[in-house]
Order: structure tokens, then sequence, then C-alpha cells
């Protein structure tokens, strides 16, 4: 893509979002992710004077001597974009492709965390965890951000959920907002999706296209692997084929729904031919009550 063709891009998604988010969004989120009013700093010591009640007991244990917990204000509130670039990611039979859906989704709530005053921070993942943008304020930055999602290509296979959430626990310590975007046709994550959950607000959107659960009745299709390029001939008049692509499907969303709901992270499943903006909207006025 072109230096022209890029910023004509960015520049369209910006006019698109920044509108979505001024007009709908941003009461929403703002009502929706509050400051918590004290969040955890370090440990350190205790001191004469120093309140018992906040003794660090597992510390202390570990010392040998007492250590008590340090709270600091918390003032302002981190936005985390944690989105699957792989392969699977560019297929789309609308308009546009699911990482194009992803692209404005996180745009809009990119925006709205600006007006917020909010910190944004961005984590692109495939196979493996290829761009991290660490969390700024302001405009040029949310600018910026859009511009890598568009033009970032993938350089690895597969999609490695639980490694980007992984690595999102360690880069960030604090309590943060984080928006995991992916079409999960890869292995649901697990153990550090729960973790995650519990240090962060959470929210996984999952993004499919009607395509993917039922194909056009036409006899023998070739169909491409997005993620390995393998070619394999199937018939698509089979029942027998069809019926598996449902349950394929179906399973994945009962996995999601049963991870989420453990976890107590949130869920927004959208199909590709549907407007995304009711089910955010929706997401964010259950997050406000």
């Amino acid at each position: 893509m072109d230096a022209t063709t890029l910023l004509q891009k960015v520049r369209r998604i910006e006019i698109k979002t920044r509108r979505l988010s001024d007009q709908l969004f941003s009461g929403e989120y703002q009502s929706s992710f509050k400051g918590r009013g004290m969040s955890f700093a370090e440990v350190r010591p205790y001191q004469s004077g120093d309140d018992v009640r906040s003794i660090d007991w597992n510390v202390t244990a570990r010392k040998r001597a007492p250590y008590i917990k340090v709270f600091e204000e918390e003032r302002e509130l981190t936005l985390y974009l944690v989105i699957d670039i792989s392969r699977s990611t560019e297929f789309g039979t609308s308009d546009r492709s699911k990482r194009d859906l992803q692209t404005e989704i996180a745009a809009t709530l990119a925006f709205s965390a600006m007006g917020n005053n909010d910190k944004i921070g961005l984590i692109l993942f495939a196979g493996r965890v290829e761009k991290v943008i660490p969390p700024k304020k302001g405009k040029k930055h949310v600018m910026r951000i859009i511009q890598t999602l568009l033009e970032h290509e993938s350089q690895s296979e597969g999609t490695n959920v639980d490694g980007a959430i992984e690595h999102l626990l360690k880069i960030q310590k604090r309590h943060s907002n984080v928006f995991l975007m992916s079409d999960f046709l890869g292995e649901v994550p697990s153990k550090n999706f729960k973790i995650a959950a519990k240090r962060f607000d959470l929210c996984a959107i999952h993004s499919y296209d009607k395509k993917e659960v039922v194909l056009p009745k036409v006899g023998m299709l070739p169909l491409r692997d997005a993620e390995t390029g393998n070619v394999s001939w199937v018939n698509s008049n089979s029942k027998e084929f069809a019926a598996r692509l449902r349950e394929r499907h179906m399973a994945k969303k009962v996995q999601l729904n049963a991870l989420t709901k453990r976890s107590g992270a949130g869920l927004i499943s959208i199909e590709m031919n549907e407007d995304y903006v009711p089910p955010m909207l929706q997401y964010l006025k259950s997050k406000s009550k």
C-alpha cells in the first residue's frame, strides 16, 4: 500500500469512527469504565505508625519480616487493544474483511478512550506477538495506532491468542481495560485468559463470517486454509460436511461463552454482515449498570 492510499484510508477511518465515538460511544465508554480510586503500587518494609491492615501477609511470611502494601490514587485508565492479525482475519465475503471490522472497532474505542483522557496501547499478534505500541495519550498516538493496524502485515503463521495474553500480562501490571479481538479459529485460550480477566477489565470480541458456517451448494469447491495456505477440495452439497461446519462453529461459540462466563470477562460476537454498533453499545451499557 503506497503512502497516499494509506493516508486516505486512515482519514476515512478517522472520519467514520470519530463520528461514532463522539455521537454514540464516548458517553457510554466514560460511564462504563471508571477509575478504581486506589491501585496497588508496591510492597515495602513495615514502618512504625503504618496501618497494620495494610500488611501483606504472604510477603511477610516469605521475607520473615513485616511488609505492607502501598497504594496510590488511580487518576487515569489505560485501554489495551489486543488484536489478531493472522491470515484468517483477511477473510470476508461482505464489503470488508474481519481485519477491516477489527480496525474500525479499535479506532472507535481508541477515540472514545482519547475523549476520556485515557492512555491507549496496542498489541498485534498472529502465531506470535508481532507489534507492541506502549500506552500513550492524544490524537497523534491514536492516528499512529490506526496506521499500524492498516499497514502491518502478518509475519507468522497460526493464531496464538494465549501467547498474546501472556505477553500482555508481562508488560502491563496495573489494572486496564482490555479488548481482545480475534476470529478465534485457533485454540481457545484458557489459563492466561482467566488470569487476565482477574487483573484487567477484559472483553473478547469474536468476529466471524456466515460463509464460514454455511457454504453455498455449488458442488466441489477448493478451500484454502487461510493460516497455512493448504488447499483441499470439498463437496459443498454434502450434508455431512455442512453439519461439520455448523458443529465446529457452535462448539467454538460454546467454548468462548463458557470461558468468558467462568472467568468473569465480557464477550461480544459480531457477524461480518451485521452492524457492530448495537452489540458494542449493549455491552458498554451493561457495564455501566
